[in-house]
């Protein structure tokens, strides 16, 4: 009964006591659940309505639920891309008090979707390298900080558009340990070995069923192997060159920006004769763009699509720059001038369909599309406008995916789902998406 409830939240939602705590999650009420495409789970999850928010509920043990929520916690103090976490909540009875399981509850990620619900119009093999790559990343920066996943796979990472690439999200972390300092090699390919058989094994099950074809299962699963390897040695070795090079140490510092990561510690040690310079990063920290651009304009955005804005400032500064205008005026200025023009002139009935910052990065791809068709450049007013009736008109939300069991065999949703189509625009290799959505 709602009377015994026992509620632990980081913040107090008076409407949690109103959800139907009293039935089993499978048997909720349609008027309570929020038909989302979820992935795979060995526990049952659905969706719910919570006020103006959506939230993800996990039936499952009290203690796994307790440890999963307090580690993802210390994972989002860490700054890792992650689900937030938002209650436990115990001692739920059934109308006849029997007892019933404890559930954790995360918040739903707006904009993201599992990797199963972008297969299910059959996506390419460019985009099943992206994910991995995406997952490859946060593997890497999971490592860094000393997390040991061990349950490393496609179906326990959320991914979300990122100026044509993905971003990944850690979702499940009921089997992570969190050490102190990095891990050891032993214990990071252990974890990179659970995610190739992983991969292969979900690949391998979405051939079988239909939904994705033209795949090589076994190629895909090592690349994130390759894709990890590739990562961790620009950010963590040992590189020795001679004394006379030390343009080399900055770029070592701008290769590692690039990648999106900052150095806050560097090791520079001269052999004994003065030769030779041994340099190490010691600390890497990611999100390299996205803390410029939220210093330079308040802008909270993936990893890619900071990099797009800030070219796109840096562009606006080569036009507009004036003496004695420095960077932070001018990044306020595109903000003003450029940006938000393009965001507000969106038609309110159409901002559920991708981030902000996902859109102005396609008006500018489309921008560059129709000048080069058009042999001339195209205005960025004209550019908007043309967008928003060709591309964004024709695609479907991503901040709400409703489904059809046409589409979605295959597919854990959190309800019987409501009509409406999925449709999920791939990226060729080029990652021109035109002529997909």
């Amino acid at each position: 009964m709602a009377s015994s409830l026992n509620i632990t939240a980081a913040t107090a939602d008076p409407a949690l006591l109103d959800l139907p705590w009293h039935l089993p999650l499978e048997t909720w009420p349609k008027e309570n659940i929020a038909a989302l495409p979820k992935g795979l789970s060995r526990h049952t999850v659905r969706f719910a309505h919570l006020g103006n928010h959506v939230i993800a509920i996990k039936e499952t043990l009290l203690d796994l639920a307790k440890r999963e929520y307090e580690m993802l916690r210390r994972l989002e103090k860490r700054d890792v891309p992650c689900v937030e976490p938002f209650a436990i909540i115990s001692n739920r009875q059934d109308s006849d008090g029997g007892e019933l399981p404890a559930v954790l509850i995360t918040r739903h990620l707006k904009f993201s979707l599992p990797y199963r619900a972008m297969w299910s119009q059959g996506l390419r093999e460019q985009t099943a390298k992206r994910l991995v790559d995406a997952l490859a990343l946060l593997l890497v920066r999971l490592h860094l900080i000393g997390f040991f996943w061990g349950d490393v796979s496609l179906s326990n990472t959320l991914f979300r558009r990122d100026a044509g690439k993905f971003a990944a999200y850690l979702v499940d972390a009921e089997t992570g340990q969190l050490f102190e300092g990095r891990l050891s090699n032993g214990q990071r390919e252990n974890d990179l070995e659970i995610a190739r058989v992983n991969i292969a094994g979900e690949l391998m099950d979405l051939l079988a069923s239909g939904k994705a074809s033209d795949i090589d299962p076994n190629q895909i699963s090592q690349r994130i192997v390759d894709k990890y390897h590739e990562l961790w040695k620009e950010l963590t070795a040992v590189e020795v060159f001679d004394s006379s090079e030390s343009w080399r140490i900055s770029r070592r510092v701008e290769r590692l920006n690039e990648l999106g990561f900052d150095i806050e510690e560097l090791s520079m040690v001269k052999d004994d004769e003065g030769h030779t310079v041994k340099i190490q990063p010691k600390v890497v920290d990611a999100g390299h763009h996205a803390r410029r651009l939220l210093l330079l304009t308040g802008l909270d955005v993936e990893e890619n699509q900071a990099r797009r804005l800030l070219n796109d400032i840096d562009h606006y500064r080569l036009e507009h720059g004036r003496p004695g205008a420095d960077e932070e005026v001018m990044a306020h200025e595109w903000l003003s001038n450029i940006y938000e023009p393009v965001v507000t002139a969106i038609p309110a009935e159409l901002t559920g369909k991708l981030e902000p910052a996902e859109i102005f990065h396609e008006v500018l791809e489309h921008r560059w599309y129709i000048s080069e068709k058009a042999g001339a450049d195209v205005s960025l007013e004209q550019a908007v406008n043309s967008y928003v009736r060709e591309v964004l008109a024709t695609r479907r939300d991503e901040a709400a995916y409703l489904g059809t069991t046409t589409i979605t065999e295959g597919l854990t949703l959190a309800e019987p789902v409501p009509t409406g189509l999925i449709v999920v625009a791939d990226d060729d290799e080029e990652g021109d998406w035109r002529d997909k959505v």
